[in-house]
């Protein structure tokens, strides 16, 4: 789908924070300045959470709400090489039983983490950004975003 504008992938982010349940977990990839915290911002006000800011220095951020959001910035731990090491330390297996849990940087040491995911995908290759979502699992299927 196309985004034209920040307010339209904070939508996108509304919308699918609409949708989500505690043990969710949603992989973010996309080039620094794609708009990845934006859409984090949408799925945390969908939620009740009206102060996320991207966890790029501290790895990751917890804000309680009826629904918690556990909100995770993977680049750093990507350049140190060991990133599923690093992931297994957050003990997000234990964590994410009763959160939606959003990882930036998410690839395959994320993906382990859940046979049920979101794996969302932002081209910023134009001022007009492509965001392809895929489904995986029984949970999302025949969701709308």
């Amino acid at each position: 789908m196309r985004i034209e504008t920040a307010a339209d992938m904070h939508a996108l982010g509304m919308r699918i924070g609409a949708q989500c349940r505690a043990g969710d977990l949603i992989l973010l990839n996309g080039p620094l300045g794609s708009g990845k915290t934006v859409l984090v911002q949408g799925i945390g006000q969908a939620l009740g959470i009206n102060d996320v800011t991207s966890p790029t220095f501290v790895i990751s951020r917890i804000h309680t709400a009826p629904l918690t959001l556990i909100h995770v910035d993977a680049y750093r731990l990507l350049e140190g090489g060991n990133a599923a090491v690093y992931l297994d330390d957050l003990d997000l297996d234990t964590a994410r039983e009763d959160a939606v849990t959003v990882i930036e940087w998410g690839g395959a040491e994320s993906a382990r983490l859940s046979d049920e995911r979101l794996e969302i995908t932002i081209d910023r290759t134009e001022e007009v950004r492509e965001v392809f979502i895929n489904k995986v699992g029984a949970r999302w299927q025949g969701v709308e975003l």
